[in-house]
């Protein structure tokens, strides 16, 4: 008699082949903010990630695994690089990629000189379909795998996002930007209640289908009502259950934080505008956060929503310094990740704002370490994202994401490589110098969707063999 369970033999027919990856790995556990930093990650200077069907079965050094694996042909083997868990940009605006690195004065001039005219050509779908073919091969050639991404108002510009993630099957944040007031007329809601309804509408298409996620996003305060604001918070709430986010902006920048004074003067704060909406949570993204008060860090903290540092963007536009000792003081700690706010922040990599993260800390007599540092752009971007069980991090059972860092990426950094001794001082040389083309190959589900060294150096994730 036959006693093979047949879902076992259906499994085993699905069941793509084993895929390996050999090299330097290096991989993050917990929060080295608020633990000994040495017992945060581990890092195998000669090791292999094992994946079948885009996800990690086994990873650890390769004599230990490979031969756990003997079936394991397909490697790929990379010298002179570290191979990372993909990078998680906690902020970013596909829609300003037409206008990044456009002058800028002060913040809200900036806005209205380019940023609302740029956003107001995402109307057109053949506009918004080409940017955001554009904006993914940026990420990938910088071996982002995950962001949290503002649309603009038109529902187009949501469906052209998501529908090239879907080409990538990225896992990816986005959704219909809400602003009903204080924001030029072609970019204004009709009103607050067709907004959040267009929005759900939305939200029920894209949410959790493959690996896209949707987000509730007001813009700030000030381009929102309080009616809008309400209905919000309400339309977050209804589904965060089901684990839909709410993005904003918060505490950027001293003059915004005055006129939100003006414009809600009732509330004490910022964040109590927010929160007393009901659009704080676990999954509520803090983008900047840049001059928070004591009382306000409590609230985020106790809400345990997540908070997005976006170094460049506050350097370009002059706003105030992040103080990433406040964010995670241990009396109230929040989940705390990168982001490189596209179009005020001037480029799309990840490691390059980390570069610009030490200066900022630098400034305020601080610094920032690499081992924090890595950690906020993978493993704490992932916890800011509540996304810490899937990605982030290299361990079995998560998802295949990730990035490979180039540690000679030009002939400069290969000469400078050879006075640096730990693999930790050779990244932090990357993360300063900061290369365009640091990154080598970006791997999506266990997919290569990007490399460098590869004749076509985008493909979908359909029509890559691995």
């Amino acid at each position: 008699m036959d006693h093979t369970n047949p879902h076992t033999s259906l499994n085993a027919i699905l069941d793509e082949p084993l895929k390996g990856i050999r090299g330097t790995i290096l991989t993050f556990k917990s929060d080295p903010f608020l633990n000994d930093a040495s017992q945060c990650y581990d890092l195998f200077s000669d090791g292999l990630i094992v994946i079948q069907n885009g996800k990690i079965l086994q990873v650890g050094n390769y004599r230990d695994v490979a031969q756990l694996y003997p079936a394991l042909t397909d490697i790929d083997t990379y010298t002179d690089a570290v191979i990372m868990p993909g990078f998680i940009d906690c902020h970013v605006h596909y829609v300003q990629s037409p206008m990044i690195g456009s002058y800028g004065d002060t913040l809200l001039n900036w806005l209205n000189k380019y940023t609302f005219p740029t956003e107001a050509k995402f109307s057109n779908k053949e506009f918004a379909e080409e940017v955001a073919s554009i904006f993914f091969k940026q990420i990938l050639s910088q071996g982002t795998t995950t962001a949290n991404v503002f649309a603009t108002t038109f529902p187009v510009s949501v469906d052209a996002f998501f529908k090239e993630s879907e080409r990538y099957n990225t896992r990816m944040i986005s959704g219909k930007v809400l602003q009903d007031r204080n924001i030029p007329e072609a970019l204004r809601d009709k009103s607050a209640e067709e907004s959040v309804v267009l929005s759900e509408n939305l939200l029920k298409k894209w949410h959790r289908k493959g690996r896209q996620l949707y987000a509730v996003i007001p813009r700030f305060a000030p381009t929102s009502t309080p009616e809008q604001l309400q209905l919000a918070g309400e339309l977050y709430h209804r589904y965060s259950a089901d684990g839909v986010y709410l993005h904003t902006h918060l505490d950027e920048v001293q003059s915004e934080i005055d006129w939100v004074k003006e414009l809600f003067p009732n509330q004490p704060n910022y964040t109590e505008v927010y929160n007393h909406f009901g659009l704080l949570g676990p999954r509520s993204v803090m983008a900047h956060c840049c001059i928070v008060k004591p009382e306000e860090w409590k609230v985020l903290s106790d809400n345990r929503c997540g908070v997005a540092h976006c170094p460049s963007s506050n350097l370009f536009l002059g706003d105030g310094e992040f103080k990433y000792w406040e964010a995670k003081s241990p009396h109230h700690p929040v989940k705390l990740g990168v982001g490189t706010d596209v179009g005020g922040g001037t480029n799309f990599s990840v490691p390059r704002q980390l570069g610009e993260a030490y200066k900022v800390a630098m400034l305020q007599s601080r610094s920032l370490g690499i081992i924090q540092s890595l950690y906020m752009a993978t493993r704490g971007g992932a916890e800011t994202l509540h996304l810490a069980d899937k990605i982030g991090s290299i361990a079995p059972g998560y998802e295949a994401d990730i990035a490979v860092l180039d540690l000679n990426a030009t002939e400069f950094t290969e000469w400078r490589m050879r006075f640096a001794e730990s693999i930790f001082d050779k990244l932090f040389v990357l993360m300063t110098l900061g290369p365009d083309n640091m990154n080598r190959a970006t791997y999506v589900a266990g997919k290569k969707v990007f490399d460098r060294t590869r004749g076509t150096k985008f493909i979908h994730a359909s029509q890559s063999p691995a």
